[in-house]
């Protein structure tokens, strides 16, 4: 009996020793992915200022009091449209001035006409000199100067009544207006009648860096032919929406900023729902088409000092490469620039997890 239940005891023990050891595997069960070579299109993004295609500030070009707003902000406007009226009394009273002052040049224009022509004929009968001849003659040229200026003084005052009515420059929308009727107004007031901005067109401002414009150079032989080959590109709204419609790079300023260490670039965009107002800002986005490239999940590479790892997989173990790749905007794929080839195969999840050699 005793025989029997130190047998039992002793297997026991043996069977309580087995349960603690790691089991052995012969291998992983870790995805696997041969590589191959696809297109893909990045949408690169630029922070983004918008502007009308003309923000013409509504300056009077003569002094006087407002007698009358003929718009209200926000109006859309025609080119040649009124906008303002400037008290026009004094201006349609100089311009009387001036077409009386013209009359009597023209009076004494031809008086003068007369006496010369009189000494002309008083000369060729030697009855006077050549002295008072000239005389006759150079009153006569005073008195077609006096009436050019007088002319001249009645174009001036007539442009002076017109702009007592001050005119839209542009198809635009009115912008605010601080001044009301009564306001005393002239060309030196610090702050315009208005702003007038033409957004039919908007154009849209961002900056590259050095190195995005030498690419660009690179790609596409210069930037003039940049401008012509750039694909369109879109607009991202600040509220996250894609704006309806497509706009082209117009202008790449050949010109470095040595403060900002960045380059200007114009984009045009229609307007024609006048969704986009003067003044708000936004993100461009330019596609760049990629061929045959090589693209990664995130999740079978690892990162150990700065450097990106992945590991191919070789005589069905996992060797680990270095590799330098570009995140793509999704977050979650790269684009391997160097360190693989098509064909490869490597491991296509849980690189973090893997050592090295381990048996796939």
């Amino acid at each position: 009996m005793k025989k029997l239940i130190y047998a039992v005891s002793i297997a026991t023990m043996v069977l309580s020793s087995c349960s603690q050891e790691t089991p052995q595997t012969g291998g992983s069960s870790y995805p696997t992915l041969p590589l191959q070579t696809e297109d893909v299109t990045l949408m690169n993004s630029y922070s983004a200022t918008i502007r009308g295609r003309q923000d013409i500030a509504i300056l009077p070009q003569v002094s006087g009091f407002l007698t009358e707003l003929k718009v209200v902000e926000g109006q859309r406007v025609k080119k040649g449209q009124p906008l303002f009226q400037i008290d026009s009394v004094n201006f349609a009273a100089a311009l009387r001035v001036a077409e009386a002052n013209s009359k009597a040049a023209e009076a004494l224009v031809a008086t003068n006409e007369l006496t010369y022509k009189s000494k002309q004929t008083l000369r060729a009968k030697d009855v006077i000199s050549d002295y008072e001849l000239q005389l006759a003659e150079n009153a006569l040229l005073t008195a077609k100067a006096q009436l050019a200026q007088a002319q001249a003084g009645v174009v001036n005052a007539r442009q002076n009544l017109s702009y007592t009515v001050v005119k839209a420059p542009c198809d635009g929308v009115v912008g605010t207006l601080p001044y009301r009727v009564g306001t005393l107004v002239s060309p030196q007031m610090p702050t315009p009648l208005t702003t007038v901005s033409d957004n039919s067109v908007m154009y849209v401002y961002f900056s590259l860096t050095e190195v995005q414009a030498m690419n660009i150079v690179r790609r596409y032989g210069s930037l003039e032919n940049a401008i012509h080959e750039l694909p369109d590109i879109s607009l991202q709204l600040s509220d996250g929406t894609t704006y309806a419609h497509l706009g082209r790079v117009e202008t790449i300023s050949g010109v470095l900023d040595n403060q900002t260490g960045a380059i200007s670039v114009r984009a045009s965009f229609p307007n024609p729902e006048h969704a986009l107002f003067s003044g708000g800002s936004g993100n461009v986005l330019i596609p760049t088409l990629r061929e045959g490239v090589l693209i990664i999940s995130q999740e079978a590479t690892y990162e150990i000092q700065n450097k990106t790892y992945c590991y191919r997989v070789i005589d069905g173990k996992a060797v680990s490469t270095i590799v330098r790749v570009t995140a793509l905007p999704d977050g979650k794929r790269y684009i391997v620039e160097d360190g693989l080839q098509a064909g490869d195969v490597i491991v296509a999840q849980g690189a973090a997890f893997i050592r090295e050699g381990e048996e796939l």
